[in-house]
């Protein structure tokens, strides 16, 4: 006999723990029943429903049957009851009729007869005989029915959950690391941040406590996985959505993100309200929202930079903390030829060429820099090179 009270309270505890909605939970319940029920009792063809009562705990058994008339079944004696559902009869490569059954179809004109208004298509329901005792190996299919909606159910809600988190930063606890792999305990689901998505020098350890990128929401039979990254440049300027408002609210807006994670980025910044200075908004009072993101990313130096729709500012921008003396643009080949002092030549280039690399990724354009009438450097934003005239 079902204790109805600690059935309802079971069903309010998987609702609230595992978000699993009480109505799904009942559907997957009525499924197994009618399941069980067509197993032990039901004939080949039939359509078995059931309707669990919350309140009473008593279950009610239906026959479903389908509506049709000779232009959607072919009435053949010899060939009823074949089928789950009929089997098609194609006659001329045109007739797709199915053919009638007797247990899962009924007559339009008998269905007139309980129910004037019915149409073709519609069902017609017949109560069935209760029985209590399913046997053994039918309520052993009811439990395993159960437990797959239920399963089902909750990978839905993760995925229902998670998936409007796609391209945000979410927040965790270390589960355990393994093979340079990271797993990140979000409760109902696992993160993964593999070797190749986290920031070079990070050790991370059981218990604590990380936040990282979410850039897929992965459906595997094993379970949903969330894969992670604190490499991405997204990862970047979500934490500057996080730190300053401006971002947030629309008011200053990041352009573009050009990374190294570990090293080096740098974010080109621009206002929609020339009153807001954009730089400044994501630098904070005396550094302390940049600051906080460098932290956030082990030590990683930031370079904010104002966004110019003039290729040759943009590039300069790009540059900083370089100066430049003067910038040619080819339209044509997407290049710029910039000229720096030479005491501005490292600078310019950055350690192993890193500082123009990046201002490349960042503004789209080829750079080629040159001092004192030498060539010093050249990038297209992915390779640098770098030559010296003789």
């Amino acid at each position: 006999m079902l204790d109805i009270k600690t059935f309802k309270s079971a069903l309010e505890q998987l609702e609230e723990e595992r978000k699993i909605p009480k109505a799904k939970i009942l559907e997957a319940i009525e499924q197994a029943m009618a399941a069980a029920y067509k197993k032990d009792y039901g004939k080949k063809g039939q359509i078995i429903r059931a309707k669990f009562d919350l309140e009473t705990g008593k279950t009610d058994f239906y026959q479903v049957k389908i509506v049709v008339d000779e232009s959607i079944a072919i009435i053949d004696e010899e060939k009823t009851n074949q089928g789950e559902h009929g089997e098609y009869s194609i006659k001329n490569g045109e007739d797709e009729r199915v053919y009638f059954n007797p247990e899962h179809h009924i007559l339009l004109e008998d269905a007139k007869k309980i129910k004037k208004d019915v149409e073709l298509n519609d069902e017609v329901v017949f109560p069935l005989e209760a029985k209590d005792d399913y046997g053994r190996i039918a309520a052993q299919t009811a439990k395993q029915v159960i437990i797959q909606k239920i399963r089902e159910a909750e990978r839905t809600s993760i995925i229902d959950e998670y998936g409007t988190k796609e391209g945000e930063i979410i927040s965790g606890v270390v589960q355990k690391v393994e093979r340079g792999n990271v797993y990140v305990d979000f409760n109902r689901a696992t993160g993964i941040l593999s070797a190749e998505e986290q920031i070079p020098g990070e050790y991370w350890q059981r218990g604590q406590r990380i936040r990282a990128y979410l850039y897929n929401v992965e459906d595997t039979p094993r379970g949903i996985n969330l894969r992670l990254s604190r490499t991405h440049p997204k990862f970047v300027e979500k934490l500057f959505e996080v730190e300053a408002p401006e971002i947030e609210n629309g008011v200053v807006e990041i352009k573009s993100v050009a990374r190294e994670a570990g090293a080096r980025s740098k974010i080109a910044v621009y206002s929609n309200d020339e009153h807001i200075d954009a730089v400044g908004s994501c630098v904070g009072q005396k550094g302390t929202r940049v600051n906080t993101i460098t932290a956030e990313l082990g030590g990683e130096k930031i370079d904010i930079i104002p966004w110019s729709t003039d290729p040759k500012q943009f590039v300069s921008n790009a540059l900083s903390p370089a100066k430049v003396i003067s910038i040619e643009i080819d339209e044509d080949g997407h290049k710029a030829t910039v000229e720096v002092a030479d005491d501005q030549l490292s600078l310019a280039i950055g350690k192993g060429g890193q500082n123009v690399r990046l201002a490349a990724k960042l503004t789209g354009w080829k750079i080629d820099i040159k001092g004192d009438g030498k060539e010093i450097a050249s990038t297209d934003g992915e390779d640098t090179e770098v030559e010296e005239e003789n």
